[in-house]
């Protein structure tokens, strides 16, 4: 579009076109799966969060929900997370366990203004750093920018949530700032990061991961050789 100096300014124009709903489909990669999130699932997350571990019970910690008493708990959680449309929750099927180890989900999903979020990332203690967790993140990242065709990709976690934050910069988001007393999650103040990919930023990101996710940057027990970091 061609833009026209305006008095006062009011921004670059914009294709104004809404952009597609997220569907509750399966998405495939090379060492993963997303599956639509449901009750079926629940028994091998279960397994997936070491209950009543340190490291099951540091998996919650900067998330608004969790950890849970028993399977029966997450049962009834999962319930009703696995029916809304905002966030729509996927599972995540590691190729290597062949369990499901974590979910991911798409949120503050607004067609109108072309924005979305990936958020609500929850990835069981054996799930951490791995292939599968970037690549389960990747999937639903290049299904926002590239199938759907939305213009800002946004990040959002607890200020104090430092591995989240690094991931934010690892996959090649942008940080934009601090919401001050954002919200209040179990009882505690929380301050947000916010991070953003742009739709003319998202090729060089995409590129970046794909080549991190090639299996030749892998080596015999599934190890990167080289690190990944996106933003330019």
């Amino acid at each position: 579009m061609t833009d026209r100096p305006t008095s006062p300014p009011v921004g670059p124009s914009v294709d104004t076109t809404p952009r597609p709903l997220p569907a509750r489909v399966p998405h495939q990669g090379r060492a993963v799966t997303l599956e639509p999130l449901g009750v079926a699932h629940v028994p091998e997350l279960w397994q997936a969060s070491a209950a009543g571990t340190p490291a099951g019970d540091a998996s919650w910690t900067y998330m608004g929900y969790g950890p849970f008493a028993s399977e029966a708990a997450l049962r009834g959680f999962v319930g009703g997370f696995a029916t809304t449309h905002d966030p729509i929750a996927w599972a995540i099927r590691p190729h290597a366990s062949g369990t499901a180890d974590g979910w991911l989900t798409l949120m503050d999903i607004q067609p109108g203004n072309a924005a979305i979020e990936l958020g609500n990332i929850w990835f069981g203690p054996k799930m951490q750093r791995s292939r599968a967790a970037t690549e389960a993140m990747f999937l639903l990242m290049d299904h926002a920018m590239t199938a759907l065709g939305y213009r800002r990709l946004l990040w959002k976690c607890n200020a104090l949530n430092a591995p989240s934050r690094r991931a934010a910069a690892r996959l090649g988001f942008t940080y934009e700032g601090e919401l001050r007393a954002h919200m209040v999650v179990k009882g505690c103040r929380r301050d947000s990061s916010y991070f953003s990919i742009l739709d003319d930023e998202w090729p060089a990101r995409r590129q970046a991961i794909l080549a991190w996710l090639e299996e030749a940057n892998f080596d015999a027990a599934g190890r990167a050789l080289n690190p990944l970091r996106a933003t330019p």
